[in-house]
């Protein structure tokens, strides 16, 4: 007589595959698009006046939607200066981003680089070099265009930003790196913090400054606001750029002056460089920019000798000149006649806002007298002493340090209108939880959308956890129902049915 099968032996193999498949689904639902090290990348070229820069950026995979957890992995400085001063040979701008590429490329795992977002934001330079001849920028951007193309990753284009999206994405940056716009709370829903704790942002580039921050009120002069939606609420931020008011092009605009102001003798006293420095440069040297027209009287090839005087006073007094502090009847402004509302909350200040001051270790909550002080004997010292104990310090930056200090300090204070009390409001940042502060964060997060325009909802994950233990179960019920299969076979095989 065939003895006859366990009646469980079937209900249990069959529950156990549908146990194992359930298993296999919350693995494959898990990792389906997830990159290999569980995080994805973004690359974003700053290609500004003065050089260019490659920040890489990362975050987990599964929350596009987060806040606080875009990392900075590195940054890269392009050997050179920035993109437009290539005009002339444009092939080496595009040359001169490989090294950089290369070294991104070391980074990004090899499976993820095609996935991988690039962006390239030229600034001001680029935005003066296309005012100054359209073609020479197009062919720029061409060859830059060309070489991130040589390489695997996913190249959205290059743009030249506006001045008003260069101070907007700057303001997000670092909002974001704050998190300041959104958090992410104990009880796991999405919370705004009080708007009063967002902050200004102050930047100071090569050819242009921008200042952006939410007034005390809206304001009806389209030109100096932006309108963002971020995480399901509206921030309308007053932002206004102001080109040829950068570092480098007011350092031009500068020696120009006094230049004129000499009524364009070949001897230029300089009374922001230090005593006993002197240097000779030619008229095409001094005005080749477009913020410092060369007069028609003048020949290129003439040369200037410059002399400094170390004179804080009246270097102060020629930085003023630059400026134009009328403004029109019933209307604040900064300067050169365009609104602005008072400075209102906190400022982060960053770029050359941090560099000139940190150089003078004047970046750490020092009170106005104390910045002024320090600033007035750095500007009164002689040349030679200053090399003697800054032996390490760029030839070109140790001259330029009072000059550009304190037209930090003008722009501030006459330009931007802090004044003591609100002085102690700013500060000088490089970065923000260990990102450099910038637009360009800001920049990648608006194009890639990872900044939603609505609330997010609770953002559900497989933690690392919950995925170890998937896979241990699902092991667990392939050896069972493998055992189960041995054992119904050598049952067979004990009871006689099927044997030899």
């Amino acid at each position: 007589m065939r003895p006859e099968r366990p009646a469980f032996a079937l209900p249990v193999l069959a529950g156990l595959a549908v146990l194992a498949a359930a298993a296999l689904l919350v693995l494959l639902s898990a990792s389906r698009d997830r990159p290999v090290d569980g995080k994805k990348y973004g690359l974003v070229f700053d290609a500004g006046s003065t050089h260019t820069a490659l920040y890489v950026y990362q975050w987990p995979a599964d929350k596009e939607n987060g806040t606080g957890i875009v990392s900075q992995v590195e940054s890269c400085i392009v050997n050179g200066s920035g993109i437009s001063s290539y005009a002339d040979n444009p092939a080496e701008a595009g040359a001169s981003l490989k090294p950089c590429l290369d070294k991104a490329m070391t980074i990004i795992p090899a499976v993820q680089q095609r996935e991988t977002p690039t962006y390239l934001g030229a600034t001001a330079g680029m935005r003066l070099l296309r005012e100054q001849n359209s073609t020479k920028a197009k062919q720029v951007f061409d060859e830059v265009t060309k070489a991130i193309r040589e390489y695997p990753v996913d190249f959205r284009g290059a743009q030249i930003l506006s001045g008003n999206e260069e101070g907007a994405f700057g303001w997000i940056t670092v909002n974001y790196l704050l998190e300041t716009l959104i958090k992410y709370s104990f009880t796991g829903k999405w919370t705004h913090p009080p708007v009063e704790n967002v902050v200004g942002a102050l930047d100071l580039g090569g050819a242009s400054t921008q200042i952006t921050f939410l007034p005390g009120a809206t304001t009806d002069d389209k030109n100096t606001s932006a309108l963002l939606r971020l995480y399901g609420t509206n921030y309308s931020v007053y932002t206004h750029s102001y080109l040829c008011y950068g570092q480098k092009e007011v350092l031009k605009r500068l020696l120009a002056s006094l230049h004129q102001d000499s009524l364009y003798a070949q001897h230029i006293s300089q009374p922001c460089y230090p005593k006993g420095y002197q240097e000779n440069i030619t008229i095409a040297e001094l005005y080749d920019s477009p913020c410092v027209p060369i007069p028609s009287m003048l020949s290129p090839a003439q040369i200037l000798t410059v002399t400094g005087t170390g004179n804080p006073a009246a270097c102060r007094s020629a930085i003023l000149k630059l400026f134009n502090f009328t403004c029109g009847a019933n209307r604040t402004c900064g300067f050169d006649g365009v609104y602005q509302p008072p400075v209102r909350g906190q400022f982060f200040a960053f770029s050359a806002f941090y560099y000139n001051l940190h150089f003078l270790n004047l970046t750490e909550d020092r009170s106005l007298s104390s910045v002024n002080d320090t600033l007035w004997k750095f500007c009164s010292r002689n040349w030679m002493t200053l090399q003697e104990d800054f032996p390490t310090r760029n030839r070109i930056h140790l001259r330029d340090c009072c000059a550009a200090s304190s037209y930090v300090l003008t722009l501030l204070l006459q330009g931007y209108k802090f004044n003591n009390k609100t002085w102690l409001n700013i500060h000088f940042r490089k970065q923000v939880s260990n990102v450099d502060v910038g637009w360009t964060l800001g920049y990648m997060l608006n194009l890639t959308n990872m900044i939603p325009s609505e609330m997010p909802q609770r953002v559900v994950s497989l933690p690392k956890s919950k995925w170890i233990a998937a896979t241990v179960i699902s092991a667990v019920i392939f050896i069972l129902i493998f055992c189960l299969i041995v054992a119904t076979c050598c049952w067979k095989d004990s009871s006689g049915y099927e044997s030899l």
